[in-house]
This record gives C-alpha cells, structure tokens and sequence, in this order.
C-alpha cells in the first residue's frame, strides 16, 4: 500500500530490536548489501521463501536428531552425524541442521505424472512430496537386525525395462534384503510399489516400517492405525499404504516412547499411535521362515495428476523414436540411458530441474533441459514446455521466473530459436509476441552507456546464484545478446524484417560494448580470461562466463578468451577431476564441468575426454548426479539429489561428441575416446541417432579398426551441409560432394 512508505517503521524496528539487547537490523543489512552492487532486487523473493521452508525444517531437525540418535535415521544423518565417518559434520554453533553430505536420490515415475517418488541411497521411499518415508529392515530370532542405513554391504541400481526402478540389495550376515520402487499405473490413477524380499537364516520377520523424516529431516507424522483388514496403514485418518496380506505383529509408538525400532521386541500388539510432537512411528512386521525367501508387496496410492496431453502414457512408448546411444563403455551407455529416462520423468509439462528440492521452475534449467530434450529426439515434449513460457510473462517483456534475474529473457528467445531451427518449423502463432517483446526488453534492461566498468551492460542482479554477490555479471549479458540475435532470426524467418533489422543493430551495439569492458579487463587482469563481471578478479564465479562457448557460440573455438578461461578454471578451481565451486554450493559440479568440457570440445581439445569420464565417475550407482557433491563423502551437498540438469548436460555431451553444429558447418565425431574408434576387435559399430541437427536429422555409425570408417545417413532439411570428421587422434576429414561415409586415418 502506497501509505506504508509514510509509517516512520524503520524508526520501530530499530527501537524495537536496541531495546532487547539485539543488533540493530538494518543496520547489519546495509553493511551486508555493500559487499554486492547496487541492484533493484536484493535477493529473489522465491528464493527468501525456499529458504526459510528449508531452514525451518533444519531448525527442527537440531531439536529432534541429535538428542535422539538411537532412533533408525536416514542414511545421510547415520553418516553425517558419526564422528568416526568422514561425512561427520560437527554442529557446534550451528542453528539448523540439514543434509550437507549425501544430498544423494532417485525418482521413480510415469511420463507425465506430477508425483515422483523419492528413493534414498539405501532404499528408504518417501512416496508423496517432502512426506513421511517408508523404511525396511529384518530381524532375527536370534537377534541380529539388518538395518540398510547402517548397513556397511548395501548396492543400489537403477532398473530400465518397460519402467523405471530402484533396486536396493543389503546384506548382514545370514540377512539379506532386497527392496525394488516404482510407480505403476492402475484403474483409477497410479500407485507407488514397493516389492520387498527378505531372506533370514533361522527364521526371523520382515519390518515394514513408518519414518516421520526423509531425505531432508523431520516430517511430521501425528497419527498411524492398522485397519481392522489387517492390510492398510491409515495415516492422518487417511487409506495410505496397502500391504498385499495381513501383518503379522504390529507395533506403534509416539516421540516420548521413542523410535518403533526401539520395541521391536515387545510382545504386545499395538495398532495405533498418536503423537502431538509428529513424530509417531509404526512398524508392520511380516514373518520369515528359515530357508524360505518371503516376497511382500507394498503399495501407496498416489494422487499422480496426469496431464492430458497427446503424448504415450507409457515409457516404451515415450522412448520409441528417441536419439539413440550405443557405444562400448558400459559406463557412458548407463549414464546416457538413465540421463533420457531422467528428462522425460522431469519434463510432465513443464520442467523441473529435480524431483525433490528444485521441483520448481526456473527459465534458465529449463533452456538446458529443454536443449537435451531436442536433442535426444524428444521434440513434441519440447515443444510443450515452450508452451508454458508465455503466460510467465510479464507485461513489459519480462520473462518472469524469479526477481531480479536477467538471464532469462535471452535464455527463453534462445532456446525458442534453437526449437525451430532443430524441427525446421515456424514458431506457433501465440509466441510471435512473447518474443518480440522479451527481445525489446533486453535493450531497454540494459544501463545507460557512460561511465563506469558496466555502462552499457545489464543491471547487478541475482543472476545465477552460484557466481557471487549481485553484480553485473557477464552470463546476463551474454545470454541477453544471444536471445537478441535468436530474436532476429526468428524475426527474419516470420518475414519481419524490420524488427529483424533493429534487433540486429541492438544485439551488434550490445557485443561491442561487451567485447569493449571485456578488453578492459584483460588489461586490468593481465590475461584473457573472462572474469564474472567487470567488477571481479578471476574466481570460480567466471564459470558463469563459459556460456559465450557453450552453449552460445558466441567467439570462435580458438577465442583466447575462452580457452584461457578454461585452464584457469581447470588450473586453480578443480577438485578430483571436477570444477569445484566455491560460491555457495562448496562442491564439485558435474554439470559445470561439463561446460568446460563443451568449450574444450568445440577447440579439439582431448581433455574434454578426461573431463567426460570424471563427471562418469562422480555418478551414483542409479547413473544420477546431485547439484554439487561433497569432495570428501562424494555425496551431495548442495541442491537438489537428482540434477536434472546435469542429466541434461550428460545428453548434450555426449550428443556433441557425435554430431555438433559449427557455424554453418557439420562436426562429426569430434569428442569420441580414441580407443573407441581404435578398437579392431569391436564387435559391433558405434551409433548415435537420428540426431536432430539444425541441418536435419542424422544418424551416425562408426566402424572400428585400423583406420576406422565413419558413416551417417540424414534427411536435411535443405541441402546438405559441409561435413567434417574430427576424431581425436585421426587426421581430419571433409567429406565429398554426395559422400556419406569418410575413413579416418591416425594422425
């Protein structure tokens, strides 16, 4: 309300805090905000609200977890709170506890469902969004207890057949358990299924049990009762889970009788727990003959909101004409197969860079995620996440996705280009405004030219929130030219040619003046490498500045600019074989690295190989990467534990490796390991394909050997573009008017 600028509030707030021995707040704000630029939004208010819901559990976890450490927890709280564990985290002054060292998970799901249940690195399932979890575990007559978060022999794989899985095999002893996940559709919506065999020497039983926490900590579970069938779990008065036959034993307890695990050996039954603090546990205990395997099923019903859409409801049927992968490192195929199943499952109508906690919308994942679903064939799923970009936006221009992000204007026109250019179709008839208008607003976003190191550029912002304080960081302004010159081709190709014409000259004054304060920085710096913003020395944060290689293609691929940038990142920011970022995540980035690895890429530069493998080697046996990933527990520590936009880079990688566009000329196997192609004894080709290209749709097949022959059959859109094979350690090669295969030979 306008009034509210009048009401002297600054004046209460600071009496109201002196007065109670506090410091004064705004004053501490301001002395924070000189350690960034001035800018008009301070930090996103989405991001403040995402905040405080995380820390607000983490402040409840410090009041429950570390008082109560005899309870059964998660895996990351067994290891994160084990002193004798090198995931340990002392706690000392810290407020909130939350999970900074195993941040590690896996979604189970059907394409196009909203719900993605959640699977931990030891089987534990939480079925709904941030709910409660279901564990499992065996104990014997004799009294061993097989506890898979405690567990030293437990293996984990993702299963792909006609759906997606997580399998789980623990072991102890004479215990062993195997606990499967995964989402089936039925008559009425979808159920998530949890297929349990348990085997114990001597006899023993099976526990099912109910865990009021998750992957990050507490969640609040008030009341559990078995119904009187014997079969059903009612939780909050509510049909939640389904067992396949009547328990055994059952028993419950609330937070003051402590943990379920903790009377696994009492004799009498207890059906119902209800507990004011919500931390009401429950376990449902099957019975287990020796030398006989029980097999259980569990069943949760979910409220999986399927989109109506005219895609296939199945995964066969989503995966039936994707670009395919088949290459002789049983490694790279796994982590290729998973990434696609990754994206589709993450894709149910708009696209969310993760299952759990970034199950939101961002512009800038979304033009990744998107890019990977065009090119591993998945068009029409690309195209209807375009169609929720429009009605994001804002009345001038903005594409809105969170505050004071000036990113996603450019990001947004980009990957509308890139659509059609990769389908060679028109834009829809309803995005022609949107993207005029987002183009208009780049120009008129940018600050007065004059003086100053960021004339002329964007305004400080939030940017990505990985680069550092609010400055005027490159990455904006990069991706605002970039969305520019998108903007035009669009424009040119919608027979607007005025529009096309002004947004070419805008986007040619916006280079200038970046290319200009670029050059005064490289004197400042004494090198070329692109630092964050004007106002930086060289620091993990210039990462950001990669995307003028990839995936802009802004400078050439020999531009010392990029290539100084990548052996300073590689020199001074890289922790086991990954780019380890110190703003913020404090962690190794598979999807960052993998930018490097585009950049290197595009130079012909081998070690984009070696970078390829160590993000292959920082995967978690489920083929998933989290956001950042402790350098020490190899868990994850920041973000979300299923990235989908790493998986999104994974996809690209690897399709670059085979087909890539240069300017108007097409690469073909350019980032392949040598030995792959080497390989005399192979028994089948390499292939990759169709691959969408700006060109057309190709298929490429590789012949190992000797000198090894490389093949592709396409349909162009147009005529056929120059091609050219660059193979690592083989001479290149063009190939001839109506050629369509090339022999390589070592060079």
């Amino acid at each position: 309300m306008p009034w509210m600028k009048w009401l002297p509030w600054r004046f209460f707030v600071r009496k109201f805090a002196t007065a109670h021995g506090f410091l004064d707040p705004l004053a501490v704000m301001a002395r924070l905000q000189r350690f960034a630029e001035p800018s008009e939004v301070a930090e996103p208010i989405e991001l403040l609200r995402a905040g405080v819901i995380f820390h607000a559990r983490a402040l409840m976890n410090s009041k429950v977890i570390q008082h109560n450490l005899d309870w059964v927890w998660p895996y990351w709280i067994e290891r994160q709170f084990d002193p004798r564990d090198k995931s340990f985290i002392p706690r000392a002054f810290s407020i909130t506890h939350c999970n900074l060292s195993h941040r590690n998970w896996t979604a189970v799901g059907l394409p196009d469902c909203e719900e993605m249940p959640i699977v931990d690195p030891r089987g534990l399932l939480m079925p709904h969004y941030d709910g409660w979890s279901i564990d499992t575990w065996i104990l014997s007559d004799s009294g061993e207890i097989l506890l898979p978060s405690k567990a030293k022999d437990c293996k984990q794989r993702l299963l792909m057949n006609d759906n997606i899985a997580v399998r789980t095999d623990s072991s102890a002893g004479g215990l062993h358990l195997q606990n499967t996940a995964s989402v089936e559709r039925d008559s009425a919506d979808s159920h998530c299924l949890l297929e349990l065999q348990g085997e114990c020497e001597g006899g023993g039983w099976l526990v099912v049990a109910l865990r009021p926490c998750n992957a990050e900590g507490v969640s609040f579970v008030h009341q559990v009762r078995l119904h009187d069938s014997r079969q059903h779990w009612l939780i909050e008065d509510r049909l939640a889970v389904d067992f396949d036959r009547p328990v055994d034993r059952h028993l419950a307890s609330d937070y003051r009788g402590g943990d379920i695990f903790l009377h696994l050996d009492d004799q009498g039954g207890h059906i119902h727990a209800e507990c004011d603090v919500g931390m009401a546990t429950a376990a449902a205990l099957f019975r287990i003959e020796s030398g006989a395997p029980l097999n259980i099923e569990v069943k949760i019903p979910l409220h999986s909101g399927r989109h109506k859409s005219q895609l296939p409801p199945d995964w066969p049927e989503n995966l039936s004409q994707h670009c395919a992968l088949s290459v002789p490192d049983p490694q790279f195929q796994f982590l290729y197969d998973a990434a696609v199943r990754t994206l589709v499952l993450h894709s149910p109508k708009d696209v969310y860079p993760g299952p759990y906690t970034y199950k939101r919308f961002w512009f800038r994942d979304a033009a990744f995620m998107i890019q990977s679903l065009l090119y591993a064939g998945l068009l029409e799923r690309a195209e209807r996440a375009l169609d929720q970009f429009a009605p994001r936006q804002k009345r001038d221009g903005f594409f809105h996705s969170q505050d004071g992000e000036w990113d996603s204007n450019g990001e947004a026109l980009w990957i509308y280009d890139l659509y059609c250019q990769l389908t060679n179709r028109p834009i829809k008839p309803h995005w022609q405004d949107p993207i005029v208008r987002g183009a208009r607003w780049i120009d008129g976003k940018r600050q007065p030219k004059g003086r100053g190191r960021c004339a002329g550029l964007l305004p400080a912002g939030f940017s990505a929130e990985h680069l550092g304080p609010n400055d005027c960081y490159y990455w904006d302004d990069f991706w605002g030219v970039a969305g520019q010159r998108a903007a035009a081709r669009i424009c040119h190709r919608e027979s607007l040619d005025k529009e096309s014409d002004t947004l070419i000259a805008q986007a040619e004054d916006f280079q200038q003046t970046i290319d200009s304060s670029l050059a005064d920085c490289a004197a400042r710096l004494e090198r070329e490498a692109m630092p964050a913003s004007p106002n930086r020395r060289l620091d993990a944060g210039a990462i950001g500045s990669i995307c003028a290689g990839y995936p802009l293609q802004l400078y050439a691929p020999d531009d010392p600019r990029l290539t100084d940038l990548c052996d300073f990142l590689i020199e001074n920011c890289f922790v086991h074989g990954g780019f380890f970022q110190d703003m913020i995540h404090s962690g190794i980035n598979a999807y960052l690295t993998l930018h490097i690895a585009q950049v290197l890429l595009r130079a012909g530069d081998a070690r984009c190989v070696e970078l390829m493998r160590s993000v292959a080697d920082l995967a978690s046996p489920t083929g998933q990467w989290p956001e950042a990933i402790h350098p020490h527990s190899l868990g994850g520590c920041m973000g979300d534990g299923q990235h989908a936009w790493a998986a999104a880079e994974w996809v690209a990688m690897q399709r670059n490796c085979f087909v890539r566009e240069e300017g108007d000329t097409l690469v073909l196997a350019g980032g392949l390991p040598p030995e792959w192609l080497a390989d005399s004894g192979a028994d089948k080709p390499i292939r990759f394909g169709p691959a969408p290209t700006r060109f057309g749709s190709v298929s490429v097949e590789i012949t190992p050997g000797d000198k090894p022959r490389v093949a592709w059959n396409a349909k162009w859109h147009r005529q056929a573009p120059p091609i050219e094979v660059r193979a690592l350690g083989y001479a290149p090669a063009t190939a001839g008017p109506g050629s369509n295969s090339v022999e390589l030979s070592p060079q």
